[in-house]
């Protein structure tokens, strides 16, 4: 077992990855302990994490869980102690948590607007306000924020979104900045539209409010990329998993694109 592990290039890393229940977040925990290290996960609601914990100890990794709403300083504080103390301590933080919506601008709710920013923005300030600690403490660490290609432009009846992930942007790099002194790196991975059950809903919302098909609707999406599909949940994770590697420090207070090309930049 032991040579096994020297092979794994997250051996004796410990992860944590919130909005992990499904999408993008259940595909970046899964990669984070096939490549090696033991993983905390954590959303809204536990129900979920049961099943996935299960396969992520079927790997031979250690698994905790708890349920967390990013919003809710308190909860994030317990969350962060929960999986600090059953993983014996954090390397790499993964700011997965996040919900979509859209609206034209005229007559935009504001609840739409505080709900997104809260959630999407808000709530990875909060998380890494409760890891950076023991990140800094310990002289290292790997922050991968989950943005979107909303991070690096706009798009119509999406404002709300739009400036949600173009603050997680700024917070990334403002945080590479402040925490490259202690060996922290904090990177950005901006995907455009991915196969999930997030996407999906915005499919529903496309049909109920325009009359399409669910495979018209799907196909407007997917003309987002240049290469005509949805991004898959486990090319994200990929790309969290080289961003957590020791050999990766260099990259520092960038946004990864995972576009199919459209936002060459």
């Amino acid at each position: 077992m032991t040579e096994l592990l020297q092979h794994l290039p997250l051996a004796g890393k410990r992860a944590v990855v919130t909005g992990a229940s499904k999408g993008i977040g259940r595909a970046i925990a899964l990669a984070l302990a096939e490549a090696g290290a033991d993983v905390g996960i954590c959303a809204r609601s536990s129900s979920e994490l049961e099943q996935l914990a299960t396969q992520i100890e079927a790997q031979g990794r250690r698994c905790v869980f708890t349920s967390c709403d990013v919003t809710d300083p308190a909860q994030v504080e317990r969350m962060a102690n929960e999986l600090r103390t059953g993983l014996g301590g954090v390397h790499i933080l993964v700011n997965n948590a996040g919900i979509a919506g859209s609206h034209k601008f005229l007559n935009h709710p504001d609840e739409l607007w505080h709900r997104l920013l809260a959630v999407n923005l808000t709530g990875v300030y909060y998380v890494c306000k409760a890891f950076v600690p023991t990140l800094v403490e310990q002289r290292y660490g790997r922050i991968i924020n989950i943005a979107s290609i909303a991070s690096r432009v706009g798009g119509r009846y999406i404002a709300a979104y739009t400036a949600s992930k173009h603050g997680v942007l700024g917070l990334t790099r403002a945080l590479a900045v402040e925490l490259l002194p202690y060996n922290i790196t904090v990177n950005a991975i901006c995907p455009s539209y991915v196969n999930t059950p997030m996407t999906d809903a915005s499919v529903s919302n496309i049909m109920a409010h325009t009359g399409m098909s669910e495979e018209q609707a799907r196909q407007s999406l997917a003309r987002s990329s240049p290469q005509n599909r949805l991004i898959e949940p486990e090319e994200v994770a990929a790309i969290a998993v080289f961003l957590a590697l020791d050999s990766s420090k260099g990259i520092n207070g960038q946004a990864i694109n995972i576009d199919g090309g459209g936002v060459m930049s």
